[in-house]
């Protein structure tokens, strides 16, 4: 049987994401970074949102398509230049999102939705631009935060918590509220939160 665009699309982008030289480790096996971060993210939001539509499953798996080529060092080390790099890298993961969609036979209409997704146009009107967000904060929750926490000081993880619950929606608390933490991650948590 003949692959669906859908499924081809996603292939596609797992293919560009197992091409990340960077390396994580899990159960000491090595994954290329971004593929792994794409597959999570894919898991999390069929777990958090089990209808999720096509185009929203496609901007998940693609939000961080070849992340690795545009370099956070090429911006200044500063607030701006931060935000400068991450606008840049979502113009780049969109781009190349909308070119692999068009490639499989995608209509405009479908690329220009999932674009705008990605790009997180006017999140808090836009649903799945807030389901994707909140699939973001959830797979740094759940994932990456207690090794992230470990590097930093108690009141760098407090703001950057409450930065992220901002960021999400009352569905997204409700399933952030329900990982399970480490004791002092949740002493964190319970800071942030108070």
């Amino acid at each position: 049987m003949k692959p669906t665009r859908f499924e081809t699309a996603i292939a596609i982008i797992d293919k560009k994401n197992a091409e990340d030289p960077n390396t994580y480790q899990v159960s000491g096996l090595e994954y290329p970074k971004e593929l792994l971060y794409s597959q999570r993210m894919t898991r999390k939001l069929l777990q958090f949102n089990p209808n999720a539509s096509k185009a929203l499953q496609i901007s998940v798996r693609a939000q961080h398509i070849c992340r690795w080529k545009i370099a956070r060092k090429e911006y200044t080390m500063d607030k701006v230049g931060y935000l400068k790099w991450r606008e840049t890298l979502k113009k780049m993961h969109a781009d190349i999102t909308g070119d692999i969609l068009q490639q499989v036979g995608f209509d405009d209409q479908f690329v220009d939705r999932v674009q705008k997704i990605i790009l997180k146009k006017l999140i808090k009107k836009n649903e799945e631009a807030q389901a994707l967000e909140d699939t973001t904060c959830l797979v740094f929750l759940d994932y990456y935060f207690e090794e992230f926490a470990a590097k930093h000081t108690d009141e760098k993880i407090i703001d950057i918590l409450q930065k992220t619950w901002k960021k999400m929606s009352d569905a997204g608390h409700e399933a952030a509220l329900k990982l399970k933490f480490s004791e002092k991650s949740t002493q964190l948590i319970s800071k942030a939160l108070a």
